[in-house]
């Protein structure tokens, strides 16, 4: 993940229209480019904007590499330290611990303010469910469309459950606490999710680089069923069928940027896309099997 990704899609033979513009977006970041390489207890975690670079330099338990990368001595000190760059302006505080690590399968080497992620160039874990229906007349997907309040991709359409996996939970302990507070999907339901792919990207976008890692799962919903917003961050849930979701992927930016990437993943793993184009999208996606 600290290598330079953009590299694995150059060569990769797709078009720039439909699906292939949502995975080039995703993607769309050079690294070192002109970030700072952030270590950890001897691993490097994070490329460090210039700005964050500067500031970070200027702090005793903070150490300057012979290769010019900046080297934290004290990493229990890490979240005082995120705190005072967002108190002068740095980035915005988002109030909720991540783990730090340098892979997402290794330990926990500190801890982070979500809101300094990008900032930091640190990798962040997420996960996203597709909500499934299976009809007489076909496969339909619940769409929520996001509160037009919320600071990132206001109004723009997600998952019935999506969330960032906060410091000392995992995958699915997150997509059940997601679920149950943005759609009230209850635990006995949301356990039954099905983990169906991890999909990586890196991307610089407005709020910096983010360099996710995204678990996604399948959740087989009943017929019957109807998710209710709980707290505020969803709009509304509308049930449409999955040749919509499918067109409005190909043809628009209507979803959440990373939403498209686990839609399209979606709609190869159900043969709902040609063979060829199947194939470039699956390399493109960096996705993996779990």
């Amino acid at each position: 993940m600290l290598t330079d990704l953009k590299a694995k899609h150059r060569d990769v033979p797709l078009d720039e229209t439909g699906f292939a513009r949502h995975v080039r977006a995703c993607n769309n970041a050079s690294l070192p480019g002109n970030r700072t390489p952030l270590w950890v207890c001897g691993v490097q975690v994070g490329w460090l904007t210039p700005a964050v670079a500067t500031a970070l330099d200027q702090y005793p338990q903070v150490r300057r590499r012979p290769d010019g990368g900046l080297s934290l001595q004290e990493p229990a000190k890490l979240p005082e330290i995120a705190r005072d760059l967002a108190h002068r302006g740095l980035y915005r505080w988002r109030g909720e611990a991540f783990d730090v690590r340098a892979d997402m399968a290794g330990p926990s080497l500190a801890q982070i303010d979500r809101g300094a992620l990008p900032s930091f160039g640190i990798a962040a874990h997420g996960v996203h469910v597709n909500g499934l229906v299976s009809r007489r007349e076909g496969l339909h997907v619940w769409v929520a469309r996001r509160a037009r309040n919320k600071a990132l991709d206001p109004g723009k359409l997600d998952h019935v459950v999506a969330g960032g996996v906060p410091a000392g939970l995992g995958a699915l302990e997150t997509l059940i606490k997601e679920a149950e507070e943005e759609a009230s999907i209850p635990p006995d339901l949301a356990v039954q999710a099905v983990p169906v792919a991890m999909i990586r990207y890196v991307m610089e976008r407005p709020e910096g680089l983010r360099r996710d890692v995204l678990t996604c799962y399948d959740l087989e919903l009943p017929v019957d069923f109807t998710p209710v917003a709980a707290d505020g961050e969803v709009e509304a849930f509308e049930l449409w069928p999955v040749a919509q979701v499918l067109e409005t992927v190909r043809d628009t930016d209507d979803f959440k940027f990373n939403v498209n990437l686990v839609l399209i993943d979606l709609f190869i793993r159900r043969g709902l896309i040609g063979s060829a184009e199947a194939s470039g999208l699956r390399t493109a996606l960096t996705v993996g099997r779990v």
